[in-house]
Formats: C-alpha cells, sequence, structure tokens
C-alpha cells in the first residue's frame, strides 16, 4: 500500500482510498473561530466562549479523522492477510513548509499503528519496508526511472510499462 497525498491510500491491486481532507474543508471555519478569538480581550467571557468554539473545531476534525482511519484500517484487516506499508519518516516529512498541513491531515502514523494493533488481534501480519525508490522504480522490469514529484504516470523507457505512479510503488512495496 502506498500512502499519499492526492489519494489516501493506493493497493497494489489498482484500487484508490480518496483523500478525505478534514483539516482543508474545515480551515474557513477554523480561520473564523480564530479570528473572533483575537478580537476578543483575553480571559473574557467572549474569549472563553470564542475558544471553546476553536476547541471544538480542532476536535470534530480529529474525530472525522479518527473515524475515517479506524474505518479503512478495519477494511484492510477484512481483506488482506499481509498488508505492507512504507517505513516513512513522517516527522521529517513534516518539515518541509510546503506539504506539512497535509502530511499532517493524512494522518499516515496514526493508519499504521491502528492497522498494526488490528491486524495483530485478528491474527495477520503487517510490514514495514524501505520506501528507498519505491515510486522511481519499475515495476515490470525493475529498472530506476527517474521522475518529479509532479509527474503523476509513471512511464517506464526500458520495458514501455505505463500507470499512475501511486499504483506502481504500492506494487513495489509489496
Amino acid at each position: 500500500m502506498d500512502v499519499g497525498i492526492k489519494s489516501f491510500l493506493t493497493l497494489s491491486n489498482g484500487q484508490d482510498i480518496p483523500n478525505p481532507r478534514f483539516f482543508v474543508t474545515e480551515e474557513n471555519n477554523l480561520a473564523k473561530a480564530h479570528r473572533k478569538l483575537s478580537k476578543a480581550v483575553k480571559g473574557s467571557p467572549e474569549w472563553r466562549k470564542a475558544l471553546k468554539v476553536v476547541e471544538h473545531i480542532h476536535e470534530r476534525i480529529a474525530n472525522k479523522r479518527e473515524d475515517f482511519v479506524h474505518k479503512v484500517s478495519l477494511e484492510l484487516v477484512r481483506a488482506y492477510d499481509l498488508i505492507v506499508f512504507e517505513d516513512l519518516n513522517i516527522k521529517g516529512m513534516v518539515r518541509n513548509h510546503c506539504l506539512a498541513k497535509h502530511i499532517a491531515d493524512v494522518s499516515w502514523n496514526k493508519l499504521i499503528n491502528i492497522t498494526t494493533y488490528k491486524a495483530e488481534w485478528a491474527g495477520k501480519h503487517v510490514e514495514l519496508v524501505n520506501p528507498r525508490n519505491t515510486s522511481q522504480m519499475c515495476s515490470g522490469c525493475g529498472q530506476i526511472v527517474r521522475k518529479d514529484l509532479s509527474e503523476r504516470t509513471h512511464k517506464c523507457p526500458f520495458c514501455s510499462l505505463v500507470l499512475d505512479r501511486d499504483q506502481n510503488a504500492a506494487i513495489n512495496i509489496l
């Protein structure tokens, strides 16, 4: 399984689970609540009320994300005996200020942890593999085909294999 920002999860069989983008959808409501909070005098009853609204929005986002991850992990554990993820350095990836918000929003680490404990409970296996060159290597012939992050299609000049970049990575991870 290849986790990503464009699609939440891509399976090696080509199935895509779309990214619900919980934080992005609630971002306008959160910004409005933060503006109201910043205009109130700190410690006043209006400030406490505005703070509760901000906290409620954050809690709602977290609850939606948690529920989604639990549902996806349960589907995975029910459908597969072996589940393989990339062993990503998520803390390091969040340091990229351009992608940090979106990486935090998809909660890959939570997905891996929840899937792992559910798989252990069900007697199934979760493996973590080295992510090195999983999206660069051709799943057909094994040659390295360099590409930028913006290129979403894998086109191998050696064996003429053409498929979605995430699906190619998912096959390599498996």
